[in-house]
């Protein structure tokens, strides 16, 4: 992967996203490739146009000369876990070109629109030496605040009729955003949501960056080299006043506890798989055992250090 094999890097991505025991040992080998790519988040309720959004932002960059990866995290269907929007068919005319990688990934049940392994992939196209990562997440809400964690510059796309949504926004929502992009500004409706925003905008604390409203027609390319030059800019004034490093060092912790939580999870996973709790199992079964009693002797068993100490790849 690291000599630029296109396949190996897929099917790393795929070892990762199916949770390989050596997920951790591939992403401490890379650690040291990662942090030069600028990691660009996009989020919005559906039908807001996200993915025809990127993949105009994909050929803007790329007639910029830089290469691009894109992360599009699909939600999934909760039978079969698989993939059910399919970005990457949205986005197949930029299959053919070298300088560009796709990969959907799906959610599998996780909360705020970023897939698990989400992280990890992006990391991979970092190492792999993308210039730019983009990642498209599910929908928006609440639970949407960590693609702060991930990316350098965060982008909320709303449509014209949107208006409601914007009225009942919470805070954090407007505290996400790095740049407002308004799609389908061809619509009735365009510059009132536009000025809604930057009203709303305006009782945010006072900081370096002025967030920006964008009013964009992706369909059309209408737009998109404006926002380009925003996000390059925005990058640029986070770099030099010191944003950026603060936001990475800020989320080394809570990085280290989503890495130990997913590690310790899947020996635990695999512990019960392999029989080691069947005891506590069989007592749950008839009813000796409440599960919070079953899990409090898990956690305090002789099996739960085993799991601990000796499950990871030497």
């Amino acid at each position: 992967m690291l000599a630029g094999d296109r396949r190996a890097l897929a099917r790393l991505m795929t070892l990762i996203e199916n949770r390989h025991p050596e997920t951790v040992q591939v992403l401490s080998a890379i650690h040291e490739r990662c942090g030069r790519a600028y990691v660009v988040g996009i989020t919005g309720p559906p039908g807001a146009g996200k993915s025809t959004l990127v993949s105009g932002m994909l050929e803007e960059f790329r007639r910029r000369g830089s290469t691009v990866g894109v992360v599009a995290v699909d939600p999934s269907s909760p039978f079969s876990g698989g993939s059910v929007l399919g970005d990457r068919i949205r986005m197949q005319k930029h299959f053919l070109d070298e300088g560009v990688f796709i990969r959907s990934l799906s959610t599998r049940g996780t909360h705020g629109g970023l897939a698990r392994a989400t992280r990890h992939v992006v990391r991979l196209l970092d190492a792999f030496g993308k210039d730019v990562v983009i990642i498209e997440t599910v929908g928006v809400g609440q639970t949407e605040l960590d693609i702060m964690r991930l990316a350098d510059t965060t982008i909320v796309v709303l449509v014209p009729e949107a208006g409601d949504t914007v009225q009942t926004m919470k805070a954090g929502l407007l505290e996400i955003a790095d740049v407002f992009v308004v799609n389908k500004a061809d619509r009735d409706g365009a510059d009132r949501i536009k000025t809604e925003l930057e009203l709303m905008l305006q009782l945010r604390p006072r900081e370096d960056w002025r967030v920006p409203v964008l009013l964009t027609q992706a369909d059309q390319a209408k737009g998109l080299p404006e926002l380009i030059e925003i996000l390059l800019e925005h990058r640029d004034a986070a770099r030099a006043s010191g944003a950026t490093a603060e936001r990475l060092q800020a989320g080394l912790r809570s990085e280290f506890l989503d890495i130990l939580q997913e590690e310790i999870g899947r020996r635990l996973e695999e512990a019960v798989n392999d029989g080691r709790f069947d005891t506590i199992l069989r007592e749950l079964k008839l009813g000796d055992l409440d599960p919070y009693q079953a899990a409090l002797r898990a956690v305090e068993s002789d099996e739960t250090g085993v799991v601990l100490r000796g499950a990871a790849p030497r």
